[in-house]
């Protein structure tokens, strides 16, 4: 079992977080912080995706919105 643990940790450390490791040692914050800023601005997309989805099926009076819809209302 041992071995399958630190091959686990190899695959992260040496591979899959590789590429993390050249962001450790630059000098600007901006580049070094440039793919937090990418997951941040693909969380805005895809929220306000979701959020414009379901405004288009609460206008089409797609969703049940009864009391009884829920047996715990």
């Amino acid at each position: 079992m041992k071995s399958f643990f630190e091959g686990i940790e190899d695959l992260f450390v040496n591979v899959l977080f590789a590429p993390y490791d050249m962001f450790r040692f630059m000098e600007s914050w901006w580049a070094s912080n440039s793919i937090n800023w990418i997951f941040m601005l693909i969380g805005a997309v895809a929220m306000v995706y979701w959020m414009l989805q379901l405004k288009t099926f609460s206008d089409n009076g797609e969703e049940d919105k009864s009391i009884s819809s829920h047996s715990y209302l």
